[in-house]
């Protein structure tokens, strides 16, 4: 995805879990920080913070389901960006690699994968 690019809105293939009654997600890229994203909801209002996964988790590389490509309209996994939730704290800031979100850089469709939480932790530290 370009961190170049203000704003995509987002059309995801499912509502992500817990955030079921949330719509009309857009995604913002944050300045001064590339492969840094804010995700935002007006109704309710909602913001959360993503990053993609090459540059913030070399080597991080889940399997993406062909049905999944599918959904989102891609040919090859090479062509989706991967996006891990960013969770900021004052003691240490994680990803959660056990629910990334797979996007089409093109058109802003995208899906939270839910993988297995043995092999990919929930709240894995993120390095500076």
């Amino acid at each position: 995805m370009s961190t170049a690019q203000a704003s995509l809105e987002l059309s995801f293939t499912a509502p992500m879990p817990g955030l079921e009654a949330s719509g009309g997600f857009v995604l913002r890229g944050i300045d001064g920080a590339p492969g840094l994203y804010a995700m935002e909801s007006a109704n309710p209002r909602i913001r959360m913070f993503l990053a993609e996964s090459t540059v913030y988790v070399p080597g991080y590389a889940p399997t993406i389901p062909r049905r999944t490509l599918d959904d989102l309209g891609l040919d090859r996994a090479e062509l989706a960006t991967t996006l891990v939730v960013v969770n900021p704290s004052p003691e240490k800031t994680t990803v959660n690699l056990a629910a990334p979100i797979v996007l089409n850089p093109e058109t802003g469709r995208c899906t939270q994968l839910l993988l297995d939480s043995k092999e990919y932790p929930l709240r894995a530290e993120l390095s500076a």
